[in-house]
């Protein structure tokens, strides 16, 4: 049949009283589907219509309307909605994570090596079996042959949340070509990954250079539930980056999906869709992500210059952006130990003027997102806070703050990632030494301290 023929004006399936019901359209071979968004009401009977202005590859209208009829029952049996590959595919990737997707959600521990099996005639196939989001996906150990016929089977041990198994085994085969396709290597955060911060900058690395007009927002999406998060995206290299442009959700899990409309820079699309979850922070709120720019000591536009005479950075990196080597002075006698200096016009190694202006951005997005962060709501300081103790949270001042009069110590009350924003209108002065140094207690750590000031 003519695909383009088939669509939810020409497949129609209506509850009794003209009640039409949404859903998507598909067509496999000779076989058109009509799959509801929504499960179908109990005990109800349906009306099918398959209209004349659906026609076959040569042009031939049906010569008159198909309909027919059904009733559903009291139970909801899960099945197997659709499969990647497809039935009787061709041409399959030899790195193919192959897919069954349910009509509704299912028992995960029933999705298993036992109950997903992939077979090369009567030779079972080693991997291994993932479930997410009413998706189970088979991972070959190892690549799939050459130009080979393999069998998937989903068998009746497969069952749903409320216990009910499929009906039958289901299986499908498909065709093997003789390529292997890119893939998504990994991501940041990783799946399933917990306490993310709010201003997270999500990033996904390919298995190889992908054509970069491929990577928007058609392949890419970030979404809270069926919620599109905007942003800014981005690829360099082999890693996409998505900034999304408002703080993210306390306490909620984002699904980010990548499709196969991305492609390499040979044409070839992405092995499967990528999909992945991750949760953000439950409480607080107050994590900072710096991104790329957490390893660099100083970072700054224009220039740096050391007049202290014999200093040492440790651990981290110093780099400038837009500036040039040249507006790098003092250097020595000030050295770099176990780090390195960068600026934006150093032809090696390949990439660091990008690296910079994405760290840049990185520490713009970070003092954005300290500057208006609000939950927990802020408390509000002055002064100088020399011999107070202040708990994990966030400090904000109109003026000036201070410590001077003796140490600040910030508590982290045995939380590892207790965090302090402070929040400053105008100057953050310490005096240092005897009476004006920040002690931390509890353990509280340095990295998770930030301050916004000016």
């Amino acid at each position: 049949m003519n695909p383009t023929t088939l669509t939810q004006s020409s497949f129609i399936i209506e509850e009794t009283g003209s009640v039409i019901i949404a859903g998507n359209v598909s067509l496999n071979g000779a076989t058109a589907s009509f799959n509801p968004t929504n499960a179908l009401l109990i005990n109800t009977t349906y009306v099918g219509t398959v209209k004349t202005v659906v026609k076959d590859i040569d042009g031939n209208a049906l010569q008159e309307d198909y309909v027919f009829t059904f009733s559903t029952g009291s139970t909801v049996t899960p099945v197997v909605a659709s499969t990647d590959p497809l039935d009787l595919a061709t041409n399959v990737f030899l790195n193919k994570t192959v897919a069954a997707n349910f009509n509704m959600l299912m028992n995960h521990t029933s999705i298993n090596t036992n109950t997903f099996l992939l077979r090369q005639g009567t030779t079972d196939v080693a991997g291994e079996v993932a479930y997410i989001n009413q998706v189970a996906c088979f991972n070959p150990t190892n690549n799939l042959l050459d130009n080979t016929e393999y069998t998937a089977t989903i068998t009746t041990g497969a069952r749903n949340v409320q216990g009910t198994a499929l009906v039958s085994d289901y299986t499908w085969t498909f065709t093997t070509g003789t390529v292997a396709g890119p893939t998504v290597i990994s991501t940041d955060p990783i799946n399933n990954a917990s306490g993310v911060a709010l201003n997270k900058v999500i990033t996904a690395e390919f298995s190889e250079p992908m054509d970069n007009t491929t990577i928007n927002s058609t392949s890419f999406t970030l979404k809270n539930g069926s919620t599109v998060i905007t942003g800014t995206l981005s690829y360099y290299g082999t890693t996409l980056t998505f900034i999304p442009a408002s703080p993210l959700l306390e306490a909620t899990t984002y699904t980010g999906t990548i499709t196969t409309d991305a492609e390499n820079t040979s044409g070839v699309a992405l092995v499967n869709n990528y999909v992945w979850n991750f949760n953000t922070l439950s409480t607080g709120g107050t994590m900072v992500d710096l991104q790329s720019v957490a390893r660099f000591g100083i970072i700054a536009g224009v220039a740096v210059s050391n007049n202290a005479g014999f200093s040492e950075i440790r651990n981290m990196d110093v780099g400038i952006y837009p500036g040039v080597r040249s507006s790098l002075t003092g250097f020595p006698p000030a050295v770099v130990v176990n780090g390195a200096i960068f600026a934006s016009d150093d032809t090696a190694p390949a990439g660091v003027p990008a690296m910079l202006l994405q760290a840049k951005d990185d520490l713009t997005a970070a003092y954005l997102y300290a500057e208006g962060a609000s939950s927990p709501a802020p408390a509000t300081v002055s002064g100088d806070q020399g011999g107070t103790t202040l708990a994990p949270g966030i400090y904000k001042s109109t003026s000036t703050l201070l410590i001077q009069s003796g140490d600040l110590t910030l508590d982290a009350q045995g939380d590892p990632n207790a965090t302090w924003i402070f929040q400053i209108a105008s100057d953050f002065t310490t005096v240092g030494g005897a009476g004006g140094d920040v002690i931390l207690a509890g353990g509280a750590k340095a990295k998770n301290v930030f301050t916004a000031s000016g």
